[in-house]
This record gives structure tokens, sequence and C-alpha cells, in this order.
């Protein structure tokens, strides 16, 4: 077994140390930017935005090594280039859509597709785009350069052959691929591997050669069973490709956010590498998505620059390190500037610069999809067929805590999850109660349950929904279980799946608005949110359900996190009694979620009203742009428009009205 199957990672982390070991050598590098492609953003403050790219080109100014390289402009890409992976009439959409004629249409346009915008800038940029990766994926197929990355976007991986989707207008690498295998075979270009270490499945380059076996397709992605963008089976690793394809798709789906050097690094040795070598590819293709990289704000991911110098090192190991590399996505500029400099630094055949993260095992998730990826795979690569050797999987660190990828209120910044002391102290607080012991009749032991269900039980609140919930048939997962139409996974439901005794529809003086850009069950966009302050300005639709303090306790757990065991309540009957005078209060032991701030309304029929929604603090972070405020994506949009007509609360311009302003007005 060679060291690529023992995860050897010494040497600057190359593969068996071969390459590290070679004599320096000038590599011919080239570096294609060209700011006409910053003419497409959006209006909003876009995580897709000019500032990716112009970020990393001024960081590779200021080291210098843009001076080692040769620069190249964008050109446009042709449209018979084009039409090998897209439709006609896909392209002549592209090609008009920032035409006048659409002024006044464009946002609405945009509307119909997934997470897409456009303006009066996107047609060229994305015609450069795309013309810029087959520019320098001809120049590295001729040996006119050893290897290039082109700086470029929009991203392309997402768009499929007949829509765009995911920021990516057209399929950027898919093109160059294409136009390679198919209009120039003189250059000797019969096999080309593509690796896609975005943290997002690139869906649209799967598609597109699917059962084709001159393209070996790669993809290491967050997926947790299709709940992350996006969403569905397509990254899962069941999907290996059809017909004379079948075994050149690979998906690596991970099962939680926070991989990072020491996962990515075992699938490259324990999957990638011995596939890669068996394959022998003429061109390595890599779509460079960087927001799997520490700090992105979409990813939630940890790879460090050193991290993604390491995984392209192992790369330049094959087709004589012919490598072009094509940026998709990264949305933390610094971590995604950092990054490409650590790659265009190996791409000139400079060593990798330690600076790994501490953490040097993989989760034991990771071992797991390794294990499962390979015996998928294992018919058609039988590299794969052997077993991996316990002390290897045996090193492995614990998982992280994950909030609810069902809830619209799971959110991945580390530093808002419950830490394994917080939940020690917790434990430690309510085991007493879960320690308790009979003797039934039979005089055997059994653990007493907590009495607080039963208590909490025979008290009625109001809840009060502003988003999703106020669709009933969505309402009724979090208290039956299930899955409604938009939902990327089932809830489990209420401990007492007793339907709601009551439900009406009353209007607040709180202000509705859209904030974050992206969670789990929506993909890009915002979700909806309660100002915990009133404002006789303010109107906010509301659909009350009539349920148990128990059962409320379940929705809010199932709203905000979902690796928590609720052993006691996270609001109880003190917090009732209270609630009234304090007006909001927070449900601390899930503060990692965005829903954990229980606000009071007022009574109904000496009944109390609830909701639950984020807090003041959270509310000041919006304001001050420190968190992201977004319009909402066009399903969840549409989610929360039924809700109000279906309950006959609005008439359907009412609604869109409502909600438009809600998502545009400023806090």
């Amino acid at each position: 077994m060679d060291s690529s199957e023992t995860g050897d990672v010494s040497n600057g982390g190359v593969a068996g140390g071969d390459a590290a070991l070679l004599p320096p050598k000038r590599r011919r590098v080239g570096l294609l930017y060209d700011d006409r492609m910053c003419q497409h953003f959006d209006s909003s403050d876009h995580p897709e935005n000019p500032n990716r790219i112009r970020s990393i080109w001024k960081k590779l100014q200021a080291s210098g090594v843009n001076q080692r390289c040769e620069i190249l402009s964008a050109k446009e890409a042709e449209d018979p280039h084009i039409a090998l992976v897209h439709t006609k009439k896909h392209i002549d959409f592209i090609k008009s859509i920032s035409s006048p004629k659409y002024d006044l249409q464009r946002r609405r346009l945009a509307a119909s597709f997934n997470s897409i915008y456009f303006n009066e800038g996107s047609s060229d940029a994305a015609c450069l785009a795309a013309g810029s990766v087959v520019q320098v994926a001809e120049k590295v197929a001729k040996g006119e350069l050893d290897s290039a990355f082109a700086i470029v976007r929009p991203p392309g991986h997402h768009a499929e052959e007949r829509e765009p989707m995911g920021f990516c207008l057209y399929n950027n690498v898919a093109i160059a691929a294409s136009y390679l295998l198919n209009e120039r075979t003189e250059l000797g270009i019969k096999k080309i591997l593509i690796v896609d270490w975005d943290v997002h499945h690139g869906n649209g380059t799967q598609k597109m050669f699917w059962d084709d076996p001159r393209v070996l397709f790669f993809s290491v992605h967050r997926h947790e069973f299709g709940a992350f963008y996006p969403g569905g089976d397509d990254g899962s690793y069941e999907m290996i490709g059809k017909g004379p394809g079948a075994g050149y798709n690979i998906n690596v789906p991970w099962e939680s956010h926070s991989c990072g050097d020491a996962d990515y690094l075992a699938v490259w040795d324990h999957i990638l590498i011995p596939v890669a070598k068996a394959f022998d590819p003429d061109l390595v293709i890599v779509s460079a998505g960087f927001d799997a990289a520490i700090n992105d704000p979409l990813g939630g991911c940890c790879v460090s620059p050193y991290g993604y110098s390491v995984m392209l090192s192992k790369l330049m190991e094959f087709a004589q390190g012919r490598i072009v590399m094509a940026l998709e996505g990264g949305y933390n500029l610094t971590s995604l500037a950092n990054s490409a400099l650590a790659c265009v630094k190996v791409l000139l055949n400079d060593k990798p610069i330690a600076g790994s993260l501490e953490v040097v095992d993989p989760f034991e998730s990771t071992w797991r999809v390794i294990q499962a990826v390979r015996e998928r795979l294992s018919a058609f690569w039988p590299v794969l067929a052997e077993k991996l050797p316990e002390e290897i999987t045996s090193k492995k660190r614990s998982p992280v805590p994950v909030a609810s990828p069902e809830s619209d209120g799971e959110f991945d910044d580390e530093a808002h999850l419950i830490s394994e002391e917080s939940e020690s102290a917790i434990d430690r607080i309510v085991q007493p109660l879960q320690n308790l012991k009979v003797e039934d009749s039979h005089g055997q032991a059994t653990s007493v349950a907590p009495s607080w269900r039963s208590e909490l039980s025979k008290v009625d609140v109001w809840y009060a929904t502003y988003g999703s919930n106020m669709r009933e048939s969505r309402f009724l997962c979090y208290i039956e279980g299930g899955q409604d139409e938009g939902m990327q996974k089932r809830c489990s439901g209420s401990v007492d799946k007793t339907r709601p005794r009551g439900s009406m529809w009353k209007i607040f003086p709180h202000r509705l608005f859209f904030a974050r850009d992206y969670t789990a069950t929506w993909g890009p966009g915002g979700v909806a949110f309660l100002n915990p302050n009133r404002s006789n300005e303010d109107k906010a639709h509301m659909r009350l359900y009539k349920i148990t303090l128990e059962q409320f306790n379940d929705v809010l757990l199932q709203e905000t996190i979902s690796n928590f065991t609720m052993k006691s309540p996270l609001f109880d009957w003190i917090d009732l009694q209270s609630i009234e005078e304090k007006k909001f209060i927070p449900a601390e032991a899930v503060k990692s979620g965005w829903y954990h701030n229980v606000l009071y309304l007022g009574k109904e029929d000496g009944v109390p009203i609830l909701t639950m929604t984020c807090t003041l603090s959270d509310v000041e972070s919006f304001k001050s742009g420190k968190f992201p405020v977004c319009p909402p994506s066009k399903a969840y949009f549409n989610t929360l428009f039924k809700g109000l007509t279906e309950g006959n609360q609005l008439s359907e311009e009412e609604a869109v009205a409502y909600l438009e302003q809600a998502s545009s007005k400023e806090l």
C-alpha cells in the first residue's frame, strides 16, 4: 500500500513526498483577471459581488506573485462553444438579459430562477467568464502554459443545460472541458479530471458529463443528506453516473459543517488520489470554490490556505502538472484571497507553507462517508476495494454540534453553537432528575421520566407565527412530524402530537423583516424575523395556533437546534408567569439558534400569546451590517405568500405588497 493510502502528509503534504523532492523549476503560470467581469453586480449587499475577484487580484499583486506569472485578459466565449453544454434558448436568454428592454423586468425574471440576480452587466460578464476559462484551458492544453488560474465571475458549476442557478449563469468549467474534448481533439486531451472543491455540490457540471467516461468528475461538498444547497439527492455518493459514464462521477457528501484540512486530506488520500492514478488524466481542471475556507459566511467549514495548497500539491502529480483553476465560490474576502494566493504559489512550484489548523484528525462522520464512497465505487475502481486499516480510521475527532437543517433558524457560525462545556453544565443540572429510580411491581429499578411534560401539557398558549409556519400544513410538521413542500428534511414532531385546538389571525405592532443570507432549507436568501420592540407604525400579520406549553417547547427546540436532548423545558411555567412583565425571555440553552428569544404579544381570551424571534442585540447587528439583511428566496417567498392567502388573511396583491415591503424597507 503506497503512502497515498496511508494518509502520509509528510514532505509538505505531498503524497509519497515525490513532488516535494523535485528540483525547483520555473513554471509558466497564467493568471487571467479582467475588471470587466465586475460589471455584474446586485444593488443589495449580495455575497457574490465584484469585490471577490478584486480582493484576489490585490492580494496577488501585493505578494508580487503576479510578476512571476503571465497575465491574460478575458476573451468572450463563442456561442458554438457555449452550445456544447447549454441550449440555444439558454444562451439567447443570458445574452439578452442585460439589454435595455429588460430594465423593468430583470428582478422578476431573476426571481423565477434559483438564487440568481441580473443587471446591465450580467450578459457580458457571463460571456467573459466562460471565454476566460476556455482561453486558459486551451493555452495549457497547447503547452503554452504549464498551468493557469482564471479569476472569473460569475461562477459556473451550478448552471445547468437549460437554466442558471446558484449565482451561476454559464457553466464555465464544463464549457472549457467540452471544448477541449470535442473541438480541439488535435491537442491530445482525451481524459479530463474535474475536481470541484467548492463547499456546494457541482450539480450542473455533474449532469453535463453524467454518461461521459472521458471526464472523471469529483465533488466534495456539504450535503447533510440533501439539506444543504443546492439540495436534493444529486450530491449523494449514490450518484455515480450512468451507461459508459458509470463510476466516473464521484461525490463525497459531508454530513455536517466544520470539516477542515484533516477531513479533506483524508478524502484526497483515500479516494481521489488512488482513483486519479488509475484514471491517469491528460488535464486537471479545478472548480476552485473557496467557500469551504475558514470564516466563509455561506460554507461553515474551516479549510485553511495551507489545506488548499496541499490539496493542489497532490493534484500536481497528474497530467504533468497541467492544471487549470477556475474560480467558483468563496465569500469571505480575506480567506478567499489568502487561499487563492496559496494555490498560485503551488502552481509556481513553491512548496506549501506549513500553517494548518491544529486539528489533525478527521471527524468520525468523515471516515463513515469515505468508507461508503469507497464501497459504492469499488466495482469500478478496484483500488478502492481494500478495507482501510483500523489504525487509520480510529484517528478521529468528535462531531461539532450542528443547528437543525430543517429549521429556518439554523445557524452556521461556530461562535453561536452550544459548546461541549455548556452541554456538560446543562447535563449536570438535569442529571439528578434522570437518575431518580423507583421499583416496579417486580422489584426492578426503572428510571422516572421528568415531570415537566405532564405539568406543561396542562397549560395552553397561543403560538403566533409570522414566517413559513403561517401555512398550516407546514406548521403541523412540527407537531405531527413529517415533511411539507419546500422542506429538505423531515421534522421529528412534538412528543404530544395532538393537533392545535384553535387557530386565528391577528395583527401586531411589530416589524417583519428578512435577514441572514443563507439557510439549509431555502438556500441563499433571508428568512423572516420579528423585531422584539413594538412600534405603532408597523403591522405584522400573524397566524395563531392554540397548543400546549409542552408542545410550544418542542416547536421551539425544532426551530432552533437539533442536537440537544431536552431533559428540561426551554421555557417553563415560571418563565410564562414572568414574561408579561419582561416582554421577552431568551431560551439560553439553545442560544445557537436565531429563534431562541420568546416574545410576549398579549393575551387572547386570557391565554398568553407567544412567538419566537431573534434577540435585540441581533437586531442591532442586522442594522449595523454585522449580520446581513437579505430578501427571501423565491421558494421561501412563495411559502409565506401561500400562508397569507390560503388563510384568507390577505388577497394575492396585498400579500405580495406586504412581503415586498418587509423585504425592502430599511430597519
